[in-house]
């Protein structure tokens, strides 16, 4: 048994080699991915950090933009407002420029037929229509007038 003894011994002693060099081999790769997984840490620490930062990015921006909608609605609201009273006094100032065009061709009119009729033309009250006249004059307690207005309502009563 001494050469079979010798020759097992021999065995286990290259298998005990070769698991020592396959450990060492392996605590090597152990000690690598001990160095990698603190970077590793490292880069998910940063990405956490990143993630929280665009987080409240996002929320600074959505309070940023939500305000801003309230500040535009608001204008909106004040422009369509605007157009309401803009398209009112449009409405209004082209009847008064009929009202006056049917005055203006009254008188006119009136004025022709005076003059065919040898006569002195009247620009009185007379040649302007009644409707006209009765809106022109001034109401108990009536609003401020524009200055067309009041200049239109000076000249009516200089007529008179």
């Amino acid at each position: 048994m001494g050469g079979a003894q010798f020759l097992l011994e021999g065995a286990l002693v290259l298998l005990l080699g070769a698991t020592l060099f396959h450990a060492i081999r392996l605590e090597r790769a152990l000690g690598v991915l001990k160095r990698d997984r603190a970077v590793l840490e490292g880069l998910v620490t940063g990405f956490n950090d990143s993630t929280r930062q665009a987080e409240e990015g996002v929320a600074h921006l959505t309070a940023a933009t939500e305000g801003a909608g309230r500040a535009i609605a608001r204008q909106i609201e004040l422009a369509q407002r605007l157009r309401d009273d803009l398209t009112f006094l449009t409405e209004r100032g082209e009847r008064l420029a009929e009202r006056l065009e049917t005055g203006v061709r009254a008188s006119r009119m009136a004025a022709d037929q005076a003059a065919m009729a040898g006569q002195q033309p009247s620009f009185g009250l007379h040649a302007v229509p009644a409707e006209f006249v009765a809106e022109a004059e001034p109401a108990a307690g009536a609003r401020l007038r524009s200055e067309a207005e009041r200049d239109l309502q000076r000249a009516l009563r200089a007529a008179r």
